[in-house]
């Protein structure tokens, strides 16, 4: 008898008809939304850098508004942020960047990234030393109705420098 009624407990808590949460249908729609965010951005990211593919960069998957920030001011714009992420791409013919982790919350995300490269091109003005180099650093994305919409990178610019054999 205990067992039938436990049996009957179960099915009134778990049973079939259980209307759903709304809270929990906002947070698998949240969890969609951010999954898609997470594909976009990987995926074209990817081709980018890797596949030095820089018309990606336009109003299908950046803002009109796009912005990176950067430690002399925001850079507002499609066209001024694909010209500031082509200095990488001039600056490092063979240029790599990996994506080691990507996650987030909302329409806010991180990029944990890996960078690699020969630095044997202009490079924001700066003439090749054809060094290597290879950093580490992250990125803070805010995605604005599943388009890019800013970034900002943090990664140690002495390591950058030296690896540029620009400073001891």
């Amino acid at each position: 008898m205990k067992r039938l009624y436990v049996f009957l407990i179960a099915m009134s808590l778990f049973g079939c008809n259980q209307t759903p949460n709304p809270e929990c249908e906002i947070l698998q729609q949240a969890k969609v939304g951010l999954d898609t965010n997470i594909a976009m951005y990987s995926a074209v990211w990817g081709k980018i850098m890797n596949d030095r593919d820089i018309d990606l960069i336009n109003t299908d998957s950046f803002d009109p508004e796009v912005s990176v920030i950067t430690a002399t001011g925001p850079i507002t714009g499609v066209e001024g942020f694909k010209a500031y992420y082509n200095s990488y791409l001039t600056g490092f013919s063979d240029a790599k960047m990996t994506i080691i982790d990507l996650y987030g919350q909302g329409d806010l995300m991180t990029k944990h990234w890996r960078f690699q490269g020969t630095h044997d091109g202009d490079l924001f003005g700066i003439p090749a030393t054809n060094n290597k180099v290879d950093i580490y650093g992250v990125t803070l994305v805010v995605m604005k109705n599943g388009k890019i919409f800013q970034e900002k990178d943090y990664f140690d610019n002495n390591v950058f420098m030296k690896q540029l054999g620009l400073m001891e």
